[in-house]
Parts: C-alpha cells; structure tokens; sequence
C-alpha cells in the first residue's frame, strides 16, 4: 500500500503546488440538516464578503442538487467530464464564485469506473490552484468517498441540527472517521437553532460525548437560527445571505466566514487530489 501511494504521488510533478488553496469538506450524518444550504450560501459568504477565489463542487452523486439553490441549468456537470469535455466549458460561474454541479443517476462515485474517476480528478487539480477556497458539498451519510473527501480535507465542517436523531448521527459519522481513519479535524456548525442557547446546548453534548468515549475535543465554529425567510429563498430558488443579508441567519454566517477568512492557510505538503485518489484506493490514469 506504501509504495503505491509513493507511486501516485510521484505521478505529480507541476510547477502548480496548491500551497495557497484550502480544501473544506462539508459533511453530514444525515440528510435534511440544511448541508447544502450551508454550502452555498457559505461560498457566497467567502466570495463576496472576504473576496475570497472560491470554486463549490456538488459531490453529492446520486442526489445532486446545488444547481437549484443557485437557479441555474444542471445540462453541463461532472458527468460531462467523462465524455471528454473540457472542465472550462462545464464550470458555472455563479453570484462570485464558480462551481461545479454534480448529477444523478448512479448511487456513489464506487459504482463510476476507475477511468472516469481519473478523468474527474485529473480535470480537478487542474484548475483547484487557482482559488483559495475549494468546498466540496459531500452527500450526508458514511462511505469510502465521503471518508476520503474529509481525510484529504484542510478541515472538514460538519452540519448538524439540535434534533436528538440529527445529533446521534452527526456523532456517528464522526466517530466512524475517528476510529477508522484517526482523522479529527472536525468543525461543528448547528443548524437550525432556535435560540443561541439551543445552539450551544446542542453543541455541549455532542462535545461531551466526543470528548468522553473518543478522547477527541470538538470545535464549534459557529450556529444558525432558524429563520423563516430561508423557507422563502428556497421556494424562490433564492441565496438568503445574498436576498436577506441582515436576517440572523446570514449574518450568523458572515461570522463563520470570517473566522475561516481570517485563519492562515494551511501548506498541503501532498496534492489534496492525490491524496483523494489514494483513499479511495483507485489505480489512477494520466
């Protein structure tokens, strides 16, 4: 296995070292949290209110659905990539930032063939040094490809909600990375909190938790209230920090963006690709 990865990392050698791009994974334990919706409406965030070079990838094969948060034609995504377009014809550019939409069809990136993995990723490194930010919208759940996504990750954002199901999942999916993998570098966002105070009730037990069966201190960088213009925004297919940017909700995330904005990035001594690849255990074509 060690000479393998040796070999996959030696397949790169580019003038490009994606020393300045930071890599956030955005995940959940389960669905209906809010997590795509934290997804794009932090892009935006960082994009127009820190000036940051951000570019969103809906990696959430299977259930894609960013393009409707940003009310914009799905025809061009991931899927394009595989049929030999260029990833310049299918990146969207959307509200000041770009992105890239995934597609349906297929249950996870296990059921995509070994070349059409390469091409994806291949097509990725070649463009992610040209932003600061690359967030990565994962699907909610466990599996390799989730897995693979947090362990490369500069840091991963997990999104949860004061519901008792909401947390014992979100608690799942971190103990699972935890003891399989050793990773930790987990940030905590509770979504949908009715009060400040629910936020961080919420926050201390699954704090408690991690801290008392696993050993690890949890971080939460931030809370969302619940608010009923978000309801509004996605029946009009709308960004609420863009529509209503003094509603609570999005000024609660112009404080987590600028907590993000203002940490130092971090140098990725290995290609954050590369080091997907490898997890995901694939034979890479150039």
């Amino acid at each position: 296995m060690e000479d393998q990865a040796k070999g996959l990392r030696d397949l790169i050698n580019k003038n490009k070292i994606l020393q300045n791009s930071k890599f956030i994974t955005i995940a959940s334990g389960k669905g209906g949290v809010g997590k795509t919706n934290f997804s794009v409406n932090f892009a935006y965030s960082l994009a127009n209110f820190f000036k940051k070079r951000v570019l969103l990838i809906d990696a959430d094969i299977g259930m894609a659905n960013i393009h409707i948060l940003l009310n914009t034609d799905p025809s061009k995504t991931l899927k394009n990539l595989f049929n030999g377009e260029n990833i310049e014809n299918i990146l969207v550019n959307r509200y000041g930032f770009d992105a890239l939409l995934g597609f349906s069809g297929i249950d996870s990136i296990s059921q995509m063939d070994e070349f059409s993995i390469s091409s994806l990723i291949n097509s990725l490194e070649e463009i992610s040094y040209r932003y600061d930010y690359i967030i990565i919208d994962t699907g909610a759940g466990i599996d390799d490809k989730i897995a693979s996504f947090l362990r490369a990750s500069s840091r991963s954002y997990i999104i949860t909600t004061p519901e008792p199901t909401a947390l014992m999942d979100a608690y799942a999916l971190i103990k699972s990375i935890y003891n399989i993998y050793g990773y930790n570098n987990f940030k905590i966002v509770i979504n949908m909190a009715k009060s400040k105070e629910e936020a961080f009730n919420t926050f201390n037990k699954l704090k408690i938790s991690a801290n008392k069966f696993l050993g690890i201190d949890l971080e939460m960088i931030g809370y969302l209230p619940l608010t009923q213009n978000l309801k509004k925004c996605v029946k009009k297919k709308e960004i609420i920090t863009k529509l209503f940017p003094n509603d609570p909700f999005s000024l609660e995330m112009k404080k987590i963006s600028a907590i993000e904005a203002e940490e130092p990035m971090d140098k990725q001594n290995i290609n954050f690709w590369e080091k997907v690849f490898d997890f995901l255990g694939q034979k890479r074509k150039k």
